[in-house]
């Protein structure tokens, strides 16, 4: 079922796709961030969609100031593994983008994605704005159609994103660089978590 949502999204996404070099238009950009399990597993779709610019990996929704990976993980900081999402509504959509996000994560499992487990891996949508909030709510009902389960994001205010460490920084693309043709594939998508296994 996550495979057909997710082939479903990325036609949407093709389909409602503009070309900005034809759009004279000043240049836009909207940043919205997303929780939902490994941040890696999030940054490797996001990066590859038409119109995202900029994808962060890094923490949000807890009460520590300047969290490390060793920190987060631990469980005791309240935040969640993000990430940071900066695109041009012209090319994506808002829309399109949280249709992504809840086809590419399980949004009913509580603090949890697949193996991984804990607060820092909990589903947590953050608002900017009013028009946001709404977006995200009318997303998880949406959602709520095509998972079995309640939907259990957490849907708060944008507060402050600390950025993770640099070697969690487009992790799956420098991975895949660092390791031979013969020994990798490409990602292979679980049923039901975010990520993906690499073989």
């Amino acid at each position: 079922m996550l495979r057909k949502l997710f082939a479903a999204s990325l036609m949407i996404i093709t389909a409602f796709s503009v070309h900005a070099a034809t759009d004279e238009r000043p240049v836009v950009s909207e940043t919205i961030t997303l929780g939902g399990g490994c941040f890696w597993c999030l940054e490797a779709v996001f990066d590859e969609l038409k119109g995202v610019s900029r994808v962060d990996s890094g923490y949000a929704g807890g009460h520590v100031a300047n969290p490390d990976y060793a920190q987060v993980s631990a469980g005791d900081t309240g935040h969640a593994e993000v990430v940071q999402i900066t695109f041009d509504p012209r090319v994506i959509t808002r829309d399109i983008i949280l249709q992504v996000y809840f086809t590419i994560h399980d949004p009913t499992t509580l603090n949890q994605q697949g193996n991984d487990v804990g607060e820092q891996y909990r589903s947590i949508a953050f608002y900017r704005d009013d028009a946001q909030k709404a977006a995200i709510e009318k997303a998880i009902a949406g959602a709520g159609a095509h998972w079995n389960g309640k939907v259990v994001t957490q849907v708060v205010p944008f507060r402050q994103f600390y950025k993770a460490e640099n070697y969690h920084q487009e992790y799956f693309k420098s991975t895949v660089r660092s390791r031979t043709a013969s020994s990798w594939s490409r990602p292979k998508w679980r049923n039901s978590a975010s990520c993906f296994t690499i073989t």
